[in-house]
């Protein structure tokens, strides 16, 4: 098949959609189909057989685009529809693969030149949405109708989680496949195809050692978006200590100015001596890092899409705590 896949995100880089756009497009190449992505500039190139990449304008106010919603990301996504437009006319493809709102510019290519598309739901456009802009509830019932009207047409939807083929099942889709996140533990990545010396990884930083850790090690690893419950996870944590005075926090990712944030939130519970910032690690070091802790933590308080880090941290064996929330509970029991 040729296929036209829409990823309206940096690309490749090491966090969760990216990551799954990647093992996608592994995927394709291995059973021999014609990929060409449309993508943002940022990220780095990856080489599947089978795959071009087309990037939209490099422009340095359009850098460093965060997960969801984002004026910078709007614009973005204008010129991805332009290349993308550009591209359908031009080639015959037999499919389009649409991730987040990249599903309308494939409904707008459905509508123009015949293509059908797949949508691959990682989670509800909407609730994105109104999660961060608790105003847009007020517009919810015309933005439900523009999600309705997205997974109608689509000849598939792929749910990244049960929740979110239960919350458009009023949509009426025509086909709803559930292809739930994997454990990365064990899974090839970008990173580890780097060969110069520039490139190669730093070493696994021995965390007890590093950071004087006597007694019990949580760990959390992902970005640090208001979604995933940082805040909480840092207030909870002030006060286990009462109980487990010797315990240490661990946190692995997230953004410079994001640790800053986090780091003076510590300091204002004052504990900023027994929490650790260690930075971003390349997904090949994931197991050496999860092997060392104690507990990892889970602490999301918005969406019903189970992050894809649940299934590293089950994969790993150590005890898991995270909020009793769908985006947990559809995969953890009591």
């Amino acid at each position: 098949m040729k296929i036209l896949m829409l990823a309206p995100h940096p690309f490749y880089q090491a966090r969760g959609t990216p990551i799954a756009a990647d093992l996608v497009l592994s995927v394709l190449s291995k059973r021999g189909d014609q990929v060409d992505l449309v993508t943002f500039p940022e990220g780095s190139d990856v080489h599947h057989s089978g795959l071009t990449i087309y990037r939209t304008p490099n422009f340095r106010w359009l850098q460093n685009i965060r997960p969801g919603f984002s004026l910078k990301k709007i614009i973005c996504d204008v010129f991805l529809m332009v290349q993308a437009l550009k591209l359908a006319r031009r080639d015959r493809y037999d499919l389009i693969h649409a991730g987040e709102e990249a599903v309308f510019i494939a409904l707008a290519i459905q509508k123009l030149f015949g293509i059908p598309y797949v949508y691959d739901m990682d989670s509800s456009l909407v609730q994105q949405l109104t999660d961060k802009m608790p105003r847009l509830r007020l517009v919810e019932k015309p933005l439900r109708a523009c999600e309705k009207l997205a997974v109608r047409n689509a000849s598939a939807v792929l749910a990244v989680c049960q929740a979110l083929k239960d919350e458009i099942a009023p949509y009426r889709p025509r086909k709803v496949a559930v292809i739930p996140d994997i454990s990365l533990l064990n899974q090839p990545t970008r990173s580890s195809n780097s060969s110069s010396p520039q490139e190669a990884e730093p070493p696994v930083a021995q965390l007890r050692q590093a950071f004087d850790i006597q007694g019990e090690l949580l760990m959390y690893v992902g970005n640090l978006e208001s979604y995933q419950g940082i805040d909480l996870l840092l207030t909870s944590f002030a006060k286990a200590l009462a109980q487990a005075p010797t315990a240490h926090l661990v946190v692995i990712g997230g953004t410079s100015a994001d640790i800053h944030k986090y780091q003076m939130q510590a300091h204002q519970l004052n504990i900023s001596a027994q929490v650790h910032f260690a930075g971003p690690k390349p997904i090949t070091q994931l197991k050496p890092y999860l092997d060392q802790a104690d507990i990892v933590v889970s602490p999301r308080t918005q969406g019903n899409n189970t992050p894809m880090k649940l299934y590293s941290y089950l994969d790993s064996g150590k005890a898991l705590l995270a909020t009793n929330l769908t985006t947990h509970t559809q995969v953890l029991n009591e």
